[in-house]
């Protein structure tokens, strides 16, 4: 199948429909928190370690489901993922204790990957054009931000008049609903399945042996440190740290009258500010190194995080700190997917994303985790906070080494051969 020289295609548009539902479900577990933990009495620790194992899980089922997308298609991986994140959505709202949490977590987590972006991204980046595909990985990417911005109030608002329960299984079947978009999702033609098979051997032993993939790798980590922590402990942290709403100030007429509800919104605005932010990285990627851009979205998410764990958590703090940690949120997955698919190519491109996901997922389970269980040790989440800090700043340092150029069809650049390349 020819790519397709329009930005806007079927497969744009089925594609961010998918990543928006699948996020906004997952953006909204930690509302969930403080109510599931009140209910059956736990520490924080024990919802903290369900949502951890559900990131990991997703970290281990992305490049399997991205795999099963290129050998069996990208519509039937999709198809069993919803089935799969509906299934662990309805066991966990039926379950009443941690280890079943804990245990469904895993089904949710492999859901996630199944509807996420190491699927999705592969298919909008064989799609595209060359000419389109930077900001076409951009757009779906804000998607899932589309998603975090109405995830959270959605779950916030449901609660009112739903038990928490009932949450989950409401949101399992906007999950299943997805597999009604994908008739619209036509991807281009993959070889035969031999040739899969032997070609995929290569080139994943060919990426194993470049120090670049390496470092792409490890420089993921501390996003999914980042983003998972916040996802999962911001709403609780901003409920118990922040000052009041002040009665007659702006959030107050605005609607937002408990630190509750703000923590909810917090997560909201972090989605919001990061369409934006993403799309900007877009943009970014197909016009200067992507190596760079994520270098500097790094060290911009330290000094945020640094400065405003340094400051009194004040309502307006906590505004500003969304505002700006959004705009940088998931900028960082169009420019790390792009440059997987520009220096080791488009076929597998999924697969080869998927490994270096699974580090930002093994990131994602230490900051669900440790927030949990530093939380039941200190009473609070400053030490988690300063971690964070600490991995972001070794990212933006691990990707200045990056050759941000194409593999040569052999392997990994000689000495000689990088000295010869222009």
């Amino acid at each position: 199948m020819t790519r397709d020289t329009r930005l806007i295609t079927p497969v744009l548009i089925v594609s961010c429909v998918i990543i928006t539902v699948s996020f906004a479900v997952r953006a909204s577990f930690g509302v969930f928190q403080i109510p599931v933990a009140e209910e059956f009495g736990w520490l924080r620790t024990e919802f903290s370690l369900a949502i951890a194992i559900q990131n990991l899980a997703w970290g281990i089922g992305q490049p399997i489901f991205a795999a099963i997308a290129e050998k069996i298609g990208d519509r039937k991986a999709i198809v069993l993922g919803a089935l799969t994140y509906a299934a662990g959505m309805v066991l966990t709202a039926a379950s009443t204790t941690p280890l079943a949490h804990q245990l469904y977590a895993w089904l949710v987590g492999f859901g996630i990957a199944g509807t996420g972006f190491g699927v999705v991204l592969a298919v909008v980046g064989r799609a595209a054009s060359d000419a389109n595909r930077s900001m076409a990985l951009g757009i779906v990417t804000a998607a899932g931000s589309l998603g975090q911005v109405v995830g959270a109030p959605a779950a916030e608002f449901l609660m009112r008049f739903l038990s928490w329960q009932q949450v989950f299984v409401v949101f399992a079947a906007a999950v299943l609903a997805l597999v009604l978009t994908l008739p619209l999702m036509r991807a281009p033609v993959r070889s035969g399945k031999a040739e899969l098979e032997e070609s995929m051997g290569r080139i994943l032993v060919k990426a194993f042996r470049d120090p670049s993939y390496a470092m792409i790798f490890l420089g993921f980590f501390s996003c999914g440190y980042q983003l998972a922590f916040i996802t999962a402990h911001f709403p609780a942290f901003v409920t118990e740290m922040s000052g009041p709403i002040a009665p007659g100030g702006l959030l107050h007429g605005m609607g937002i009258t408990t630190t509750s509800a703000l923590g909810a919104v917090a997560i909201s605005l972090i989605g919001l500010a990061n369409i934006a932010g993403t799309l900007a990285a877009g943009w970014a990627g197909s016009r200067y190194p992507r190596k760079y851009l994520l270098a500097g979205i790094y060290t911009a998410r330290t000094v945020a995080a640094g400065a405003f764990i340094l400051m009194p958590i004040t309502p307006g703090s906590v505004i500003v700190f969304s505002v700006v940690m959004g705009s940088l949120w998931l900028a960082t997955v169009p420019l790390t997917s792009g440059l997987v698919a520009y220096i080791y190519g488009l076929r597998y491109m999924g697969t080869l994303y998927g490994i270096v996901f699974l580090s930002h997922q093994i990131g994602g389970f230490l900051g669900v985790w440790l927030g949990g269980r530093l939380y039941d040790i200190y009473g609070d989440y400053t030490l988690v906070w300063w971690v964070g800090v600490g991995v972001g700043a070794f990212s933006a340092l691990v990707h200045l080494p990056i050759r941000e150029r194409p593999l040569p069809p052999d392997g990994p650049l000689t000495p000689d051969l990088r000295a010869a390349a222009p």
